[in-house]
Order: C-alpha cells, then sequence, then structure tokens
C-alpha cells in the first residue's frame, strides 16, 4: 500500500507542473496590466515601471514562470498585488478553513439526504417514496446555485426571518450555504445510490440471504449497501474535492470570508499570484480525493488489493 500510495503521489507530479503552466500563462497573457490595476489613476509611469521591477514582472516569462515554481517549492507563494504585498500564503490559509468548514457541514448535507433517499428510493422501488425522492433530485440538479440561495434566503431569510440572510461565525450560518452548496451534489448521489442498490439488490446472494430468514434491514445495510456503496464512495469523495474548492458563487452571495471568494475578487482585479495558488490547492486537493477513494476501496471491498 505504501508503494502504492508513493506511485500515485509521484504521478501527479506532471498532473501540478502542467496546471502551473497553464494557470501562470493565462494570467501572463492575459489583457490588462495588475499594476495599473492596483494603482489605478493614482500611476505614472515611473511608478508602474518602479513596482513591475519591484515584483518581477518586467522579466521574462520563462524568468518569472521558473521564479514562481521555485519560490512556491520553498513554500513561498509571492505577495498579493491587490493586498499590497500580503503574503498571498496568508490569504490562503485564512480563507482555507472557513471554506474547509462551508464544505464539511455541505458534505453532511450530501451524505444525510443523498444516500438515505438513494437507500429509500432502492429499498421502495415505484413507490410513492422513490417518485418523490427521483423528483426532488431531478429539482435539484436543475435549479442553479444562485437561484436556489436567493430563493432560500428570501423565503427563509426575510420572510420567514429563521436564519441569518448572510455573513459567518455563528452555527445559523452554515445551513443556507451549506443547503444550497449541497443540493446538486445530493441529488447526484441519490441518483447513483439508488441505481447502485438496485443492481446489487437484484444478485443471488441478496436472495439467498433473504431465502434463509435474514432480516430485511440486515441483509440492506450489511450486505447490499457495503457492495453498492464503491461507485458511490467515489462520488462522494471526488465532490467534497468539490466542495471544498468550488464554493465561489455560494461564498460570494453568503458573504463568506474563504477561498472561493477571495479567488472571485481576485480576477476581478487581476491579482494573479492569489488566482495560481488557489488553482494549485484545488489540484492538491483533488489529487489526495482521489488517492483517498483507492484507499476507502480497500476498507469497502477487502477483495481490492493494490500490489
Amino acid at each position: 500500500m505504501v508503494r502504492f500510495i508513493l506511485q500515485r503521489l509521484a504521478a501527479a507530479v506532471p498532473t501540478l507542473i502542467a496546471i502551473s503552466l497553464i494557470t501562470f500563462f493565462m494570467g501572463y497573457f492575459a489583457p490588462g496590466d495588475p499594476v495599473s490595476i492596483m494603482l489605478g489613476e493614482k500611476g505614472t509611469p515611473a511608478v508602474i515601471q518602479r513596482l513591475k521591477h519591484e515584483y518581477g514582472l518586467d522579466q521574462p516569462a520563462w524568468v518569472q514562470y521558473g521564479n514562481y515554481v521555485w519560490n512556491a517549492l520553498h513554500g513561498d507563494l509571492g505577495k498579493s498585488y491587490f493586498y499590497r504585498d500580503r503574503p498571498v500564503s496568508d490569504i490562503v490559509g485564512q480563507g482555507l478553513p472557513v471554506s474547509m468548514k462551508l464544505a464539511l457541514a455541505a458534505f453532511a448535507v450530501q451524505v444525510v439526504l443523498g444516500v438515505g433517499a438513494g437507500i429509500l428510493a432502492a429499498v421502495f422501488k415505484d413507490s410513492w417514496i422513490d417518485r418523490l425522492s427521483m423528483l426532488l433530485a431531478m429539482v435539484a440538479v436543475s435549479v442553479p446555485s444562485f437561484v436556489l440561495a436567493l430563493f432560500l434566503m428570501i423565503v427563509v431569510a426575510v420572510q420567514l426571518g429563521w436564519l441569518p440572510v448572510a455573513g459567518w461565525g455563528q452555527p445559523a450560518h452554515y445551513v443556507l450555504p451549506a443547503i444550497v452548496l449541497g443540493a446538486r451534489s445530493a441529488a447526484y448521489t441519490a441518483r447513483l445510490t439508488r441505481s447502485s442498490m438496485l443492481d446489487v439488490i437484484r444478485q443471488d446472494y441478496i436472495r439467498t440471504a433473504f431465502s434463509k430468514g435474514v432480516s430485511r434491514q440486515r441483509v440492506i445495510l450489511k450486505h447490499a449497501l457495503r457492495n453498492a456503496m464503491i461507485p458511490v464512495v467515489t462520488t462522494l469523495a471526488i465532490s467534497l474535492g468539490y466542495l471544498m474548492t468550488g464554493s465561489f458563487i455560494v461564498e460570494t452571495i453568503f458573504n463568506i470570508p474563504g477561498i472561493g471568494r477571495s479567488s472571485i475578487v481576485s480576477i476581478f482585479q487581476r491579482d494573479y499570484p492569489v488566482v495560481q495558488a488557489t488553482t494549485l490547492l484545488v489540484a492538491v486537493i483533488f489529487v489526495l480525493m482521489n488517492l483517498l477513494v483507492d484507499m476507502i476501496y480497500t476498507w469497502i471491498d477487502p477483495r481490492i488489493q493494490y500490489s
């Protein structure tokens, strides 16, 4: 297992290098000068040139990229243009815990609602429970996140007054963003869980267990669910990566100080060091999530072994 993990981590290195290349040169060739945007109307040619030299923006592209990679390997992600020399590692370090908390709350919504609805839909196939679960899943997939967010803010927060409209710091602030962020993932999980459960329930060993008098609850939870969870675990792990790094719209709407909102601000302000650091962070998270999936496989199904 240790050798397998090391091989997977080594194979991820070219992916991270490619992502760093694409991100860097997209920022390099993008229209607009970050120094001019940062200074605004106060920027004189002399000041602009001085800041470009200070940030190393007057050097050739390959030199800038080499310096960026070398500094990143030593833990230096650069300094922000927009936040006036604030280290990028501080910006990411401050926003990442917030995004992780929101992602875990949304992940709980995905697991409880998605897996629970999928199991009920499979067990009570063709019943009103099955039809209602799949109808709600279709609605959750079809409605964009910003539409659902605005609907919940108007109805639940403004008209009913049950929860705060926006903000962060209190347990009540988690509820609406977690529902909005986890709704679509829960819908996909519910449909996949239902399909996987139905495939397993039709197997001969499930019918044999029923014929031996094993209780329905034991057959579903111990035999059917565990074997049906392999494709579901893949979806859950990958979704956790999306939830941790893909909450840009949700964080912006609900004014949550996570890396998603910081990334949106950095894109509009041409703050390329923050954008590059966030992109690399996303790539690393997805690499680790895929590795975690492979490790969980061996726990769910002992027949799977990695040499």
